[in-house]
């Protein structure tokens, strides 16, 4: 996991939104760039950022292409900042 990529990814309120739709489930390239109004063209920019940081993954049914959140390295990422905030327990 590159922490550089996903932070890159995420830095971007349109990623940022997809990765919330995401949070819903699978969804195909055509709804995905209804629900943002945003072009094809626009979307698959930020699909690729995305990709890249392997934050999403997709899978070919037929004509459709469809996108879903990689969790595992949504997980990587949680216990990665998780580590930021040190150990509070001792502070007391």
């Amino acid at each position: 996991m590159s922490i550089n990529k996903i932070l890159s990814a995420l830095a971007d309120d349109t990623r940022r939104a997809i990765i919330m739709k995401l949070r819903e489930g699978k969804i195909s390239t055509g709804e995905l760039a209804d629900y943002l109004g945003i072009t094809p063209q626009a979307l698959s920019y930020h699909l690729s950022k995305l990709k890249k940081a392997d934050l999403i993954y997709e899978t070919k049914q037929k004509n459709f292409i469809y996108y879903e959140l990689n969790l595992s390295v949504l997980g990587e990422l949680i216990v990665w900042l998780d580590t930021l905030k040190g150990d509070n327990d001792n502070e007391n």
